[in-house]
């Protein structure tokens, strides 16, 4: 086989092989734009079933967190609100 040969049959090979991925990158992205709608779709319906959108969004990302992660977080936040006397048990606590 010379080497014109084996470069045709490679490049047809790649350019099959190409073309399958990026037929297959374009189902993908037919499906996420139609879960993207599906999302927006929930959110809307979320939002005029009266509940708060933004905190929805904040739950969502909170429990994508792993468990430990999400205990630092709230422990470091814990303490900056305490360091600002923001502390929701802290009225409580002087009222005892």
């Amino acid at each position: 086989m010379s080497i014109a040969e084996h470069t045709a049959n490679v490049g047809a090979v790649s350019a099959d092989q190409l073309v399958e991925l990026i037929e297959r990158i374009e189902r993908l992205e037919l499906k996420k734009a139609a879960v993207a709608g599906d999302i927006r779709d929930a959110f809307s319906e979320a939002k005029n079933e009266g509940f708060d959108i933004k905190a929805i969004r904040e739950i969502l990302k909170i429990r994508k967190l792993d468990a430990a992660v999400r205990e630092e977080q709230e422990t470091v936040i814990e303490v900056y609100k305490r360091a600002l006397g923001m502390d929701s048990n802290l009225g409580e606590r002087e009222a005892a």
